[in-house]
């Protein structure tokens, strides 16, 4: 009776020592997601990479229960609105916490455009961000640390442009369940060559679709209507619509 209580105890407690392991597991620190998206234009700031044309996207993200995580993201894009390039691969990091209702985000984020130049230079171009989100607002400050892409030539009117700054206020709100409405407003400061200063507009709905698809319908317009912006017969920079099916895994 006693030997068979003690396996029955031992059993017990090798059982115990798997749940405790897989409880573990379960909550491991380090979250890793990725996600695949579609969109009928690339749109960055206003401004279409893809010259009006659909775009295939993807990245992977690792955020520790700490609050620092990074990731990696990456775009077609047309090689007439990004001279010679055909690709963005973007890797970011950063740490992301909360004071009471108030949440707060500040990173670096690297733009890379492979065989990418203007004017001359790259367009490589690396950014300090940080933000705060309270309920449905976000506003954003993003301060370029290299030139800002590709902006360091005299010929057109000023040197380096470190330290450009881009300015953004963004609204989520959920209008009906699964449903949420966004609008977006920004300004773009080009240090050293004002004239190509713009502001951009976004207005859209996001629908969550279950099982971590998303799908989206977006308007977004700016006001940079400079000849630098205008590519053949497309203004990058003019009124568009954008639609999105994504998924995350």
């Amino acid at each position: 009776m006693f030997r068979s209580t003690t396996l029955a105890l031992c059993g017990a407690s090798l059982c115990m020592t798997a749940l405790n392991v897989r409880a573990e597991e379960e909550a491991s620190p380090l979250t890793l997601t990725a996600n695949v998206a579609i969109v009928s234009n690339y749109v960055f700031r206003g401004m279409s990479y893809t010259q009006d044309g659909a775009a295939v996207q993807g990245g992977f993200d690792a955020v520790h229960s700490s609050g620092l995580y990074a990731g990696v993201w990456g775009s077609n894009v047309s090689s007439k609105a990004i001279t010679d390039a055909s690709a963005e691969f973007d890797l970011y990091g950063g740490y992301a916490s909360s004071v009471g209702d108030l949440a707060y985000d500040v990173g670096l984020l690297q733009f890379t455009y492979p065989q990418g130049r203007f004017a001359g230079q790259s367009y490589n171009t690396l950014e300090g961000y940080a933000g705060v989100t309270y309920s449905v607002l976000n506003l954003k400050y993003s301060r370029t640390l290299t030139n800002y892409f590709g902006f360091n030539n005299a010929s057109m009117g000023g040197g380096d442009s470190k330290g450009s700054e881009y300015f953004e206020a963004n609204l989520a709100y959920e209008v009906l369940p699964g449903y949420t409405a966004q609008a977006h407003a920004g300004h773009q400061k080009v240090k050293g060559y004002g004239q190509y200063n713009f502001s951009d507009y976004k207005l859209g709905v996001l629908a969550d679709l279950g099982s971590g698809w998303q799908a989206g319908l977006a308007w977004a317009d700016t006001t940079g209507k400079t000849a630098l912006y205008t590519i053949g017969t497309v203004n990058t920079a003019g009124p568009k619509w954008i639609a999105s099916l994504k998924r995350t895994f």
